[in-house]
């Protein structure tokens, strides 16, 4: 096919409009840019509807190995390098773009290893975050991550962005917090919140069970719903001048130390 020299190809303006929320409900689609992340939802077991590709950017050798991947059905574009810099949401892309169908998991459908591990987020808002803490996830191998009463679409270019696909590599699963808490009782899985006046430390709380962290936004923290659902309540201990971290970086402490405690579930 003749490669896409316009801004106004139908098809570019399509993944154009896919910077909104709406748009990726209704096209059923989202936008997954650079190899490691559209080689990632491969190997996860996600279905690409298309790819565009800038061999001035990617390199024909690069480019040809991941096409060579694909499966036939998938639609596969060149584009010129004006057209990739309008769709390229990174100011250093390596030249490949693709649209993806998303994958609904239900809570229920959930499966978890035997001794369970799970990040739980209340309204998180921020996708840099929310990506931040898929990192997390992945590196630490958790169960899953519940996202409750999301603000952000867990398919935002950004969070496939900034979790370098990890959006991929582990379940995440939209929820209401109802939903969330109930499933963890059901599954006995202890709950314990992250508080700043909570009275114990998250280093002196035992982790070593079947457990799930809730972490709240940074500006209010949990809603009381949480709190009062909660086992147990921890915070991280401040000793300079501010009172709190960044959510996802409160994550990473808590998990790796649920993680220390397990003995990094074998894997050392």
């Amino acid at each position: 096919m003749e490669p896409i020299t316009s801004t106004q190809n139908p098809r570019i303006r399509q993944i154009l409009r896919l910077d909104k929320s709406r748009e990726r409900k209704e096209q059923n689609l989202f936008v997954i840019e650079g190899f490691k992340e559209i080689n990632l939802a491969l190997a996860h077991g996600y279905s690409l509807h298309a790819l565009f590709h800038c061999p001035a950017v990617s390199g024909d050798r690069a480019a040809h190995k991941l096409l060579f991947q694909l499966p036939p059905e998938v639609e596969v574009w060149e584009v010129s390098r004006n057209v990739f810099a309008r769709i390229a949401y990174r100011d250093q892309s390596d030249g490949v773009l693709a649209l993806a169908r998303p994958r609904h998991t239900e809570l229920s459908s959930l499966r978890t290893s035997p001794n369970p591990f799970l990040i739980v987020l209340e309204s998180v808002e921020k996708p840099g975050n929310l990506g931040a803490i898929l990192r997390t996830a992945d590196a630490a191998s958790a169960d899953a991550v519940l996202v409750c009463d999301p603000l952000t679409d867990i398919y935002n270019p950004n969070v496939v962005r900034s979790s370098i696909g990890c959006v991929f590599t582990r379940p995440v699963i939209p929820c209401t917090s109802q939903e969330a808490c109930a499933w963890l009782r059901n599954k006995g899985v202890r709950i314990l919140a992250a508080e700043l006046t909570a009275s114990t430390w998250y280093h002196q709380t035992d982790m070593t069970g079947p457990v799930a962290i809730v972490m709240g936004t940074e500006a209010d923290g949990l809603t009381p719903f949480w709190l009062e659902q909660a086992d147990g309540r921890i915070k991280i201990p401040m000793c300079g001048a501010i009172d709190s971290l960044n959510v996802s970086v409160s994550t990473a402490i808590i998990t790796f130390e649920a993680m220390r405690q397990r003995s990094f579930n074998g894997r050392l």
